[in-house]
């Protein structure tokens, strides 16, 4: 801004500058012709004079030289001329100065002299006679005027200009130095022109029209942060060239990325060729859903475009992690080829037992065989649809959660006497340490818990082996400790104990009774109570189950 006012104040001090000088010498130049008119008229009157008293004599006296003196009959024939010969000179009554003279007593021109050949003055008087005395001189051009002054002019001109020059810069300066000082924040505070005042007061109206809609911005920017933040889904917004436009953090951990790149591109988030193709069929404008592996999750992305008509602005991507899902719906699947499994084993008996006993094969005393060996497996079935039906309304929570004080040691006794017809043919025997130990609990889950684990300690247990119960309280729990002598469990098949259907020694899978779901009910009541399950055991030498109940505040 600065160097613009300086060009144009430069500009205009030069212009100024040019005028003055074509002006001063314009008015030189007319001065210099005004006195030279009067001179010729002061000669004019003299020679006037000169001519009553003696007459064309005078004339011939003249020097030669000096201004030209031309004598004019009333008929326009040149009577004396100092500088030509009279009769060479033609007419004059033409001339302009002359008729002026016949027709004022006197006149004035100026033009090119053709005997001169330059530019001249004329001053004519009328005589007495009727002749008219002229009087002419060669006028000073501009040209010469101007080079006798050239030097002093040009030295005039150079210390204007450097002047001018300085005088701008500081004047440019001190004009913006106000406008620069002005706070765009605060523009009602400092020294301003008041010309400035109305843009100023626009400023400051327009900074509080900024603020408010900045704080509105604001706003609304920590509303959608504080939403996507706690988003457990993964949230990402980009334009039409796939450049990321806004997203959350969620969506960063579900895809392992652990920054952006910094051009910010939408294909570096993923690799894969689904993830591509999901975003190259919303650049085409169709809605994609695929299901990506990232670090070993699987995690469904949705990819919406956004439309205006027929043009896109932009996509939107949604992403949720389905590992647990998914694993689930493959347990499901699991589940329910295991129960149709478990199922058909002992409906495949029955119906053979039943076909032989339509056909009349079975007499006598053989009947009451077949029917205990039926009842046993309609025993079998209904033991593994209870179970099946007790562990999905635990799976889903649609059991009873209405809590009430029950006494673990008095549950662990009626376990231990339900149990004890089974342990008598095995040869087992249990030995139940502690006293009383309330817990606040859902008292037919807590039954089942603990029948369970001294059912599953009965069965894999050796022959004249021992079940050991102890029940003691700690500071924050009660500690519930179900210990055999029996088979064990090797390391690797710890943690797969709980799943459903699952058995350690697959050789003892037909013999051994149960319906394979007693350790995922004892871990399933469990976490209804807050309970924790823990495990020790190593083949041959015995399993230790321990749950921490939660004492009653």
């Amino acid at each position: 801004m600065i160097r613009r006012i300086y060009r144009s104040t430069f500009i205009v001090v030069l212009t100024t500058l040019f005028l003055c000088v074509v002006l001063f010498a314009g008015t030189l130049y007319g001065y210099f012709e005004n006195r030279m008119f009067g001179m010729l008229e002061q000669s004019a009157s003299y020679i006037e004079s000169a001519l009553e008293n003696q007459g064309l004599s005078y004339l011939e006296s003249l020097p030669q030289g000096g201004d030209r003196v031309t004598l004019i009959s009333s008929a326009g024939i040149v009577l004396y001329d100092n500088y030509a010969d009279p009769a060479s000179m033609e007419d004059h009554s033409d001339r302009e100065e002359i008729i002026l003279a016949r027709e004022q007593g006197q006149g004035r021109s100026a033009r090119e002299s053709a005997t001169l050949g330059q530019k001249t003055l004329y001053y004519a008087k009328l005589l007495s006679d009727g002749s008219v005395l002229r009087l002419s001189a060669a006028q000073q051009s501009v040209s010469a005027l101007v080079k006798g002054m050239i030097r002093p002019m040009i030295l005039i001109a150079a210390i204007a200009l450097g002047l001018s020059a300085v005088l701008a810069l500081k004047l440019s300066e001190r004009i913006v130095e106000p406008i620069n000082s002005i706070d765009p924040e605060h523009p009602e505070k400092g020294e301003i022109y008041p010309e400035l005042t109305p843009l100023l007061k626009k400023l400051r109206d327009q900074n509080k029209t900024i603020g408010t809609q900045m704080d509105q911005l604001k706003q609304k920017q920590r509303e959608f942060e504080m939403i996507t933040r706690h988003m457990s889904e993964g949230f990402l917004v980009a334009d039409a060239n796939r450049k990321i436009l806004s997203y959350n953090q969620s969506i960063l951990e579900l895809l392992g990325v652990e920054h952006l790149t910094q051009d910010r591109s939408l294909l570096t988030l993923n690799r894969c060729e689904s993830f591509r193709k999901s975003v190259d069929l919303a650049i085409g404008g169709t809605r994609s859903t695929e299901v990506i592996n990232a670090g070993g999750r699987n995690i469904r992305i949705v990819v919406d475009p956004v439309l205006e008509g027929d043009v896109l602005h932009g996509l939107v991507i949604l992403a949720m992690d389905v590992t647990s899902q998914m694993e689930w719906e493959q347990l499901r699947r699991e589940f329910a080829a295991n129960v149709s499994h478990e199922l058909k084993t002992p409906l495949t008996s029955i119906s053979g037992i039943a076909e032989i006993m339509k056909d009349g094969m079975i007499k006598g005393d053989d009947v009451v065989h077949f029917a205990g060996h039926i009842h046993r497996e309609a025993e079998r079935m209904i033991s593994l649809i209870r179970d099946t039906i007790r562990l999905s309304q635990l799976d889903e929570g649609a059991v009873d959660r209405e809590r009430q004080e029950v006494d673990l040691y008095q549950i662990t006794l009626e376990a231990a006497r339900q149990l004890e017809e089974a342990a008598q043919r095995s040869g087992v025997t249990f030995e139940i340490d502690g006293g009383p130990s309330p817990i606040l609990g859902v008292g037919p889950i807590v039954e089942e818990v603990v029948y369970n684990l001294m059912d599953n300690a009965v069965k894999y247990n050796v022959p004249d082996g021992k079940v050991s119960v102890t029940l003691s309280e700690k500071e924050k729990v009660i500690e519930m400790c179900v210990s055999d002598t029996g088979i064990g469990i090797p390391k690797e098949d710890i943690d797969r104990v709980f799943e459903r259907f699952y058995r350690v020694d697959k050789s003892h899978s037909g013999t051994v009774a149960g319906t394979g779901l007693g350790l995922s009910i004892v871990k399933h009541g469990a976490a209804l109570h807050g309970a924790e399950v823990r495990i020790d055991s190593k083949p041959g030498q015995g399993t230790r189950v321990t749950v921490l109940w939660p004492r009653p505040e």
